[in-house]
């Protein structure tokens, strides 16, 4: 749910094709004939679902990227390649159709008038499943997300491409380190008790996680491991007790050199926001994500201010965003339905005790003896 390479004002332009304007790009980029074509939601970027005509009726996601990340074709790359190598690890990641010329993406003009915007053009393979967001996740899927995230990150430190460097986003908003980067979009929020709990969190995260970076493990993170972006299907047939797979992994846009810690806070965040317990999270994910890769104690001791971080920046961008682009702003404000609740839950609870209660969950993993309940901790 990224846009831009630096912590700026935003100054994109969504694309804004038709179906039948999506159609015909399909056709002469791809070379593809489209029988069916369908919207599909997105922050700040156009996504279609395509049914193509021909043996096996293919399906596909048509992605045109806004017009402000399209003047980074090799970050783009660098996102498409990385999808390419997971794919091929086993991941369940997209994979771009060349297009007619043998290109893994194409840069487009929105129109036919004279100096009308540019938008890089993919074709990805169609993910089938159902997003987390849609269903009930139980401890069972948590803690594969969390397996997920430390294996993604983990197969990541082996992948090479010229493009990799442009990965390196020192003052990516989105990025977990640029926290305190918060401070000038925290005018979006107004005057009230939600400014004050982002500007605590701010000012910790200054004082209490800039100055440990340097000790944490660093590495290449997705980024972005939402409830929308992890799909999934059950493999089992009980409605009771659902065991679920994951079936795909989408949107990479906001990939990144960071650190291991900072996908696992991610991610934990991202899971909390539909839960009915969600103080309860963390500590399944954080089992699954250690079952992989083992925090540190200076990793583990700085991830309550590290999810604390994300759901500021998910909260105060939005609420910058949507404020540009009021049109989009139910989608825009997914998170804020309820990670407001959860971010000030965290606050009068007490770092203590939510840490507590991930950690001794966590552990239980490891002695295979029953979960404790964190409900009300």
């Amino acid at each position: 749910m990224s846009s831009g390479n630096d912590c700026q004002a935003q100054t994109l332009t969504k694309p804004a094709l038709g179906e039948r304007e999506a159609a015909e790009l399909v056709d002469r980029v791809f070379g593809l004939k489209v029988s069916w074509i369908g919207s599909l939601p997105s922050y700040d970027d156009q996504n279609f679902h395509v049914r193509v005509s021909g043996a096996g009726a293919e399906e596909y996601v048509l992605k045109i990227t806004n017009s402000e990340d399209s003047q980074e074709p090799d970050l783009i790359e660098a996102q498409t390649r990385a999808m390419m190598f997971l794919s091929a690890e086993g991941f369940p990641s997209a994979t771009p159709y060349l297009t007619k010329d043998g290109n893994i993406m194409s840069l487009e003009s929105g129109d036919t008038r004279p100096g009308s915007k540019k938008y890089v053009v993919r074709l990805l393979t169609y993910l089938p499943g159902t997003p987390v967001a849609k269903i009930t996740a139980n401890a069972q899927l948590l803690y594969e997300i969390g397996r997920l995230a430390a294996s993604v990150d983990k197969v990541l430190s082996e992948f090479q491409h010229p493009t990799v460097k442009n990965l390196h986003r020192g003052q990516f908003i989105w990025n977990l380190a640029n926290v305190p980067l918060l401070d000038q979009y925290i005018y979006a929020l107004g005057q009230n008790k939600y400014r004050a709990v982002v500007e605590q969190v701010i000012e910790q995260f200054k004082d209490k996680v800039i100055p440990k970076l340097s000790s944490f493990r660093a590495c290449i993170n997705h980024g972005d491991l939402n409830d929308h972006n992890i799909l999934v299907d059950s493999s089992s047939a009980s409605l009771e007790n659902p065991q679920y797979r994951v079936s795909g992994i989408l949107d990479f846009s906001d990939m990144s050199y960071g650190y291991y810690v900072f996908e696992v806070a991610i991610t934990i965040m991202y899971m909390m926001i539909e839960s009915p317990d969600p103080l309860s999270v963390g500590g399944h994910v954080l089992a699954g994500f250690e079952s992989v890769l083992p925090l540190t104690a200076e990793e583990r001791g700085a991830l309550f201010l590290l999810v604390s971080g994300r759901f500021a920046q998910s909260l105060v961008i939005a609420a910058h965003t949507a404020l540009l682009y009021p049109e989009n702003r139910e989608y825009l404000t997914i998170t804020a339905r309820t990670g407001w609740k959860h971010l000030m839950t965290m606050f009068e609870v007490g770092q203590e005790a939510v840490e507590k209660a991930w950690f001794e969950t966590a552990q239980a993993y490891t002695q295979h003896t029953p979960v404790p309940s964190v409900r009300g901790c």
